[in-house]
């Protein structure tokens, strides 16, 4: 290892992820390694999610003890980058006296220059609403699978969510730029790609638009899947649908967050859709994709809902059944339209009692749905040697269910589709053994 190391640690959803790809990207550049341990690290990122508080104190203790190791390597730097950086700073700099720079979203190109400046705290935090990155390049690990942010920012202002604040405005990536990067990490042997934007289905470069932009990868010679997280429901449209039942490599599978099954509470949520709309598309989705996988999110326990609402709700999981779905209890984030405007009126105990109901039904859900794939043959992904039991193989089927399988005679080849034929299943994992094909091993 040449030259100072870094170390990225992340705390959030799928954008920190790819985020952290492209600090490693920037740091690589002027000159850094990756480290293999906290120890041997010059500089520590930590990575953070600002969504839930949960998550908050989880960072703060996480960074108290990186100051232990701190104390004992005067010349560690730790540096707090994302979105909690931008939107807790006046709260946690006194704190966290040991973080050394704090980085906003917007703000990864100034990393370089802060680390040559011996002044500390150091703070970059302007919101950019022109920054994409499009022009830099990431530095990704190993493994199939990809990350591949089309867009950043979000402009639907939720009333519980933070995400605007912390990410600004939409603006999309090139899809030039963005078929560039495809093609680059497909050439590094990750091919299956999942599309990343906190709207995804609100992309839009010129005349191209998210069903255009998943044409124009599906094109890509040696890209075998794609995926996108995470669409609103209130912008997919026939198009797109359409685009998902006709192209192979996208996943048999949507990710449509629907939050709540009541209308007087996702109006209150500003959700932008009704649950009637909502219901309208899931059966548009299952006549177009048959066979493929449904998940969710929930939030209960939001300002304002009663018992009829939670109801809805869970009225709404039983007429759905989702595959699987997020769960979650409402937390209060500062600046928010709940926060300000709404309060948080629901019991701490109610929201925990509503939080299990709806996470004992999900289980029950996804034992089922998994349980009908038994008896199929799926198309399966293979990610590599699967960890119980060694012999087996591990990979993830066309809607994206994570599957363990045996493969007697010649081993699979990672990155390869293998047919998988399903003889067990819990409710989260699918087991079975590869198909041969009739006639003599192949030489």
């Amino acid at each position: 290892m040449s030259g100072p190391a870094y170390r990225i640690e992340v705390y959030g959803c799928q954008m920190n992820l790819a985020d952290a790809e492209l600090l490693a990207g920037i740091l690589e550049a002027d000159g850094w390694s990756p480290a293999a341990s906290p120890e041997e690290a010059d500089l520590i990122l930590v990575n953070t999610c600002a969504v839930r508080e949960h998550a908050v104190e989880r960072v703060v203790g996480h960074v108290k003890s990186l100051g232990v190791l701190k104390q004992r390597r005067p010349g560690l730097r730790i540096g707090l980058v994302g979105c909690l950086a931008q939107f807790e700073k006046e709260r946690l700099a006194p704190r966290l006296p040991e973080v050394d720079f704090f980085v906003g979203p917007d703000a990864y190109r100034a990393l370089p220059a802060l680390l040559r400046r011996a002044l500390r705290p150091q703070y970059a935090l302007a919101p950019d609403a022109q920054e994409t990155y499009a022009d830099l390049p990431v530095t990704r690990g190993a493994g199939v699978n990809g990350w591949l942010t089309v867009m950043r920012g979000c402009d639907r202002m939720c009333a519980y969510c933070v995400v605007p604040f912390t990410r600004g405005r939409e603006r999309s990536l090139p899809a030039a730029s963005v078929l560039a990067e495809a093609r680059r990490a497909v050439a590094e042997g990750h091919v299956a790609l999942t599309l990343l934007g906190q709207t995804v289905t609100s992309y839009r470069d010129g005349a191209t638009d998210l069903a255009g932009l998943l044409r124009a990868l599906a094109a890509i010679e040696g890209l075998r899947r794609i995926r996108f997280l995470a669409p609103h429901p209130a912008d997919f449209t026939p198009r797109l649908l359409e685009t998902i039942s006709r192209e192979p490599k996208v996943a048999r599978q949507l990710h449509l967050p629907v939050q709540s099954g009541s209308d007087r509470i996702l109006e209150a949520m500003r959700r932008g859709h009704t649950r009637a709309a909502y219901l309208d598309l899931i059966r548009e989705a299952r006549a177009a994709i048959p066979g493929g996988a449904l998940t969710t999110d929930i939030l209960v326990g939001f300002p304002g809902e009663q018992a009829e609402d939670f109801a809805a709700t869970v009225d709404l999981m039983r007429e759905v059944r989702f595959d699987a779905a997020f769960l979650f209890a409402y937390s209060p984030r500062r600046g928010t339209h709940a926060e300000r405007r709404l309060g948080d009126d629901v019991p701490r105990a109610e929201k925990r009692r509503r939080l299990e109901t709806v996470i004992a039904l999900q289980e029950e859900h996804s034992r089922a749905r998994f349980a009908e794939r038994c008896g199929r043959v799926l198309e399966v992904l293979v990610e590599g040697p699967a960890r119980h039991p060694a012999t087996d193989w591990f990979g993830r089927s066309s809607d994206l269910k994570d599957t363990v399988f045996a493969a007697p005679g010649a081993p699979p080849r990672v990155g390869e589709i293998v047919p998988v034929r399903i003889t067990e299943a819990t409710s989260h994992t699918l087991r079975g053994e590869r198909v041969r094909p009739a006639g003599p091993e192949p030489r």
